[in-house]
């Protein structure tokens, strides 16, 4: 049997590794769990657990079941990590920690048998400017916001808990994942998603910063492909360096625009409307525009290779419904 353990199981991405997990049989023999504060109403078959991440105890418990495969992908995003100081620390650098130490002590427990596959999501935020016109797997690793902080400790964190033979970790250093479904939550890049979902819903779109602005991006589908690759692939390859730059695909706001109004047509394109936020406009200018990422992708990992093409699986996946 293998044991897999999803933290932030009820978030958008937890819900599409869960069910990518589950539609293509991945472990034949499973026992899936999902942790998180809350779930979607619709039910995935799965155990469900309703918890907080930053309950010590609970995460020993977790830790105590002692998964073959984790999952951590639980925390608050950028935006509310950079205007509540203390909040953005405690739930997204602490409980992997906390949770690392537990599973630290199952591994001396077990007679240093147990050593559990451990994907972290972490993002691209962890690199600072000023920027070479694209980033390399050689690039330094220097954030200048809080949530950029938070996940570059716990790359650190995971990188020297692996070294000693705990856990057998990879950090994937996500790109923005677009087009998210669902409704705008308080993250920085959300308008990212929101100027190619409102318009395809119908709705009207704020456009908070201007069109120039270049990011690098990739799809639910492909974030959940990314975690599903990662608990298989063999970590030796990694020679130690165990933070991934994953793949994507970069291009401006316009550039979006643009590829909507191929895939729709001008009426959703008209429902953008240009309203400019100079504290969302300062976060994005201090974010990495594009990458190279070599490592990766000779590693097997895929992501889209268009906008269109991102827009299209939006439709396909999540449009209706």
């Amino acid at each position: 049997m293998t044991k897999v353990l999803i933290l932030g199981g009820g978030g958008m991405i937890g819900q599409k590794l869960a069910q990518k997990i589950i539609a293509e049989n991945t472990y034949p023999d499973l026992e899936l769990t999902l942790f998180d504060r809350a779930f979607p109403a619709t039910s995935l078959g799965c155990e469900a657990i309703t918890g907080d991440v930053t309950d010590q105890a609970t995460l020993t418990g977790l830790a105590a079941t002692r998964p073959d495969i984790i999952y951590q992908l639980a925390s608050i995003v950028s935006g509310q990590a950079e205007t509540e100081f203390d909040l953005g620390w405690a739930v997204n650098m602490m409980p992997m920690w906390h949770l690392l130490n537990a599973l630290k002590d199952e591994h001396i427990l077990s007679g240093n048998t147990y050593r559990p596959r451990f994907v972290f999501t972490s993002s691209i935020a962890v690199f600072g400017g000023p920027y070479p016109e694209k980033i390399s797997d050689e690039f330094l690793s220097a954030p200048q916001t809080s949530y950029g902080a938070q996940k570059a400790a716990c790359e650190l964190m995971l990188t020297d808990f692996s070294r000693k033979g705990f856990v057998d970790g990879l950090s994937l250093r996500l790109p923005t994942i677009c087009v998210r479904p669902g409704k705008a939550n308080a993250a920085a890049s959300s308008f990212f998603s929101g100027i190619i979902r409102e318009p395809l819903n119908g709705v009207e779109a704020i456009l908070p910063v201007p069109n120039s602005v270049r990011h690098w991006h990739a799809s639910p589908r492909s974030a959940a492909g990314f975690l599903v690759h990662a608990a298989s692939l063999d970590t030796e390859l990694l020679q130690g360096r165990r933070a991934l730059n994953l793949p994507g695909f970069s291009c401006t706001v316009e550039e979006q625009i643009e590829a909507l109004r191929r895939v729709a047509g001008q009426g959703p394109v008209d429902l953008i409307k240009p309203v400019r936020d100079e504290a969302i406009c300062k976060i994005v200018d201090g974010w990495p525009r594009n990458f190279e990422p070599t490592r990766a992708i000779d590693l097997g990992f895929k992501a889209e290779s268009s906008f269109d093409e991102i827009i299209e699986t939006y439709i396909a996946d999540d449009l209706n419904s």
